[in-house]
């Protein structure tokens, strides 16, 4: 289990660093950042030694600066595609808002995977994308986040699912869409501008050069002073051509009715990490069975004040109460946490930003878990695709869990109630934790301002659900 963002960082420039033959990277946001800069420089450095490096990056999150990435496409080494991308490829949100809504069906269409292969021999999968946040290493906000280090023939399993995307016709080629930003010169500015970087000073970059001549945590992975965990794995994830295979017209995998087919078998206790919950009337159906076996449920997601979408805030909001009526022990991660413990950061990083929850788990009865990009949401179950792992093993199942008890602690979440309204209007949410040593109850929901409030409540009156 890879929970430190840090580890998760310096582990894919370790391994990009260590590659003999092949490294493939498929990501829902690679950014240009100094954590994207960085890895891309791994990577060159890889090409250059003639590894063969390949990179398929979807297309909805770009950030201004992305761009850059395309000059990768320079080297002989290095191919780089983009999956279901936007004909428009400028920074203006509005005419790529424009773009959307004349062709929704298909650029609603998002790959949400998160994979990095070296060798068809070791992999990383989890939940993390490629950008300062994600590492843990921004000091305006930090994302805890989880994933696992898998070697062996797990690894050509997850490299097999990596080809079915890149071999995908919506897999398109950077060279077809970035003309401009494809040339030697292009790859040779964008060299020069990563070496000046170099002497530059940022959080992300000093912190890494501090870590930078252990080799950490890679050496302890090669010496077995870390040992890896042998269990039974399983690599579940949706074909690329999803829609299709969710209609009936094209033969393939999905992966969310496989994990919701483990968790229908759990007997004592289902735990759920989830960034973005809104279960649908599949998910709370599974629930409801589960609570009427007595079988326990618990749940942490985020809270209004430490969530980066709002708008997924606001379907959650319906929820709440269903959940908690089920019986469900609900969970809503603090922005500014008291404890480091299970946060995959240090107490001075806790200092700073917004601390938010982007980890994707469901461990069942301690003994079994899934880890993977999959959001307990209707868009990762029905609109996006996604990969992971489910790995029969106790050891692991056991440091996630510990990993829940930990970010679930009365100083690092609420716990959320409710009391019953006498006069048989709605029910009151109660928002529990502590402050110190003192044990604190909200009756209005925590958030980082009024206005984020505000503008939470307002989203909770849209049908957003099924795009959520």
């Amino acid at each position: 289990m890879i929970n430190a963002g840090l580890d998760g960082f310096l582990l894919r420039v370790q391994m990009a660093n260590a590659a003999e033959k092949t490294l493939d990277l498929q990501y829902y946001i690679f950014r240009a950042d100094s954590a994207g800069k960085i890895l891309a420089q791994a990577l060159l450095r890889a090409a250059d030694r003639g590894v063969r490096v390949r990179l398929l990056i979807d297309d909805a999150d770009r950030s201004p600066g992305d761009e850059q990435l395309a000059a990768l496409a320079s080297h002989p080494g290095i191919e780089v595609r983009i999956f279901n991308p936007f004909r428009y490829r400028g920074e203006s949100k509005l005419l790529q808002g424009i773009e959307f809504a004349s062709n929704p069906e298909r650029l609603d269409y998002r790959m949400h995977n998160k994979l990095m292969v070296i060798d068809n021999a070791v992999a990383i999968v989890g939940g993390r994308n490629i950008a300062n946040e994600y590492f843990q290493v921004d000091p305006e906000r930090q994302f805890a986040d989880d994933e696992v280090i898998a070697a062996g023939p797990i690894a050509q399993r997850l490299s097999t699912s990596f080809d079915s995307f890149w071999n995908n016709k919506l897999a398109i080629p950077v060279r077809a869409i970035e003309g401009e930003a494809v040339t030697a010169s292009a790859l040779a500015k964008f060299r020069k501008s990563l070496e000046a970087e170099e002497s530059e000073s940022d959080p992300v970059r000093n912190v890494y050069l501090k870590r930078k001549g252990s080799g950490e945590p890679w050496a302890s992975f090669l010496t077995g002073k870390r040992p890896l965990v042998w269990a039974k794995a399983e690599v579940i994830a949706d074909a690329p051509d999803k829609r299709l295979v969710e209609k009936g017209s094209r033969f393939g995998s999905l992966m969310a009715p496989l994990v919701a087919q483990r968790a229908s078998e759990v007997q004592s206790e289902l735990l759920i990490i989830s960034p973005f919950l809104i279960p649908g009337k599949e998910g709370m159906e599974l629930i409801k069975n589960l609570r009427n076996r007595n079988v326990r449920v618990r749940i942490l997601t985020n809270s209004l004040e430490s969530t980066s979408k709002v708008v997924a805030h606001a379907g959650y909001m319906h929820y709440r109460l269903p959940l908690l009526k089920l019986g469900v022990e609900l969970y809503e991660l603090r922005s500014r946490p008291e404890k480091a413990a299970g946060t995959g950061e240090s107490k001075a990083m806790l200092r700073y930003g917004n601390f938010s929850l982007h980890a994707k788990f469901f461990i069942f009865d301690r003994k079994s878990l899934f880890v993977g990009s999959m959001n307990f949401d209707q868009r990762s179950r029905n609109i996006n695709t996604e990969v992971g792992l489910i790995i029969d093993s106790a050891t692991l199942a056991e440091q996630a869990a510990k990993r829940f008890d930990e970010m679930t602690l009365p100083g690092n979440s609420y716990r959320l109630a409710f009391r019953p309204n006498p006069a048989g209007g709605n029910d009151q949410l109660i928002w529990l934790t502590q402050v110190g040593n003192k044990t604190v109850a909200y009756d209005i929901e925590p958030a980082r301002s009024e206005e984020q409030r505000a503008k939470a409540t307002a989203l909770s009156l849209l049908p957003l659900d099924g795009e959520l």
